[in-house]
């Protein structure tokens, strides 16, 4: 594996450039350019804080509900888009997979790395929401490069196996969105966490977008550290799940060309 790394490494300028590609790519020719990266999520705001708020009268633990479904938005959007992205990627680029040799995980790589771009644009706008409703910023965001690390991890490890098993069955790419889709009615986006009754709790917090999610509003809105115990085994249960994902795409990967 150390190997295979090193390898990455030396073709960290192909990465770059893929994901530079890939950000050109999606918004050549649109309209309203990179600002989709904000509207994407502000939109689902809108339309959840309608419908769960005025309507549904869901809770917020406090917090305005058009903040505080924004900021579950921005880092969902992040991990709906990189796997709906990410899944196509090695077959979507047949023609380099046949004819040179690079490290073919560049293709899933880039596009999260794409995704990052706009999930940091995205990300203005919550500072921009806790302005307008007063809430103060506390020095525990700090905790926040550690809590997206657990996200970033998470949609490396899916990618890679996503990517490498769209190969072999070209189905997984329309099945994926759907899996996604619902994967948002078991992750705290439109509701609070502390509305899952207790006993169910430590299952529900098995899910690493909920502790991503969770401990995001809790250092950014409530100014409260975040739950040690649920990242230290989100942290450790997303590096097995790397080296594993990781492993078994480089062993799929000598299928490429002759699948493809």
């Amino acid at each position: 594996m150390v190997s295979h790394l090193k390898e990455l490494y030396r073709f960290r300028d192909l990465l770059l450039s893929l994901a530079i590609r890939d950000i050109k790519v999606r918004y050549r020719q649109s309209l309203l350019g990179i600002a989709w990266a904000i509207l994407q999520p502000l939109a689902f705001m809108a339309i959840f804080t309608l419908v769960f708020s005025k309507f549904g009268r869901m809770s917020s633990d406090g917090i305005p509900y058009p903040v505080f479904s924004y900021t579950g938005l921005v880092p969902w959007v992040l991990f709906a888009t990189a796997i709906s992205l990410s899944v196509n990627s090695v077959a979507a680029n047949m023609g380099l997979v046949k004819k040179i040799y690079f490290p073919r995980e560049v293709f899933p790589l880039g596009v999260i790395i794409g995704c990052l771009v706009d999930f940091l644009i995205a990300s203005i706008l919550v500072g921009v929401l806790m302005s307008l409703y007063k809430l103060p910023v506390t020095w525990q965001i700090l905790w926040l490069p550690w809590i997206i690390a657990i996200e970033i991890g998470l949609l490396v490890g899916i990618s890679l196996i996503t990517s490498a098993v769209n190969v072999f069955y070209r189905d997984v790419k329309y099945i994926l969105p759907i899996v996604v889709q619902l994967g948002l009615f078991v992750t705290p986006v439109i509701y609070s966490s502390s509305s899952v009754p207790s006993k169910w709790r430590p299952f529900y917090m098995l899910n690493p977008m909920a502790v991503v999610i969770e401990n995001v509003r809790k250092v950014v809105l409530h100014g409260q550290p975040p739950e040690f115990g649920s990242l230290l085994c989100a942290t450790a249960i997303i590096a097995i799940f790397i080296c594993v994902a990781y492993l078994y795409f480089k062993r799929a990967e000598v299928k490429f060309a002759d699948l493809i």
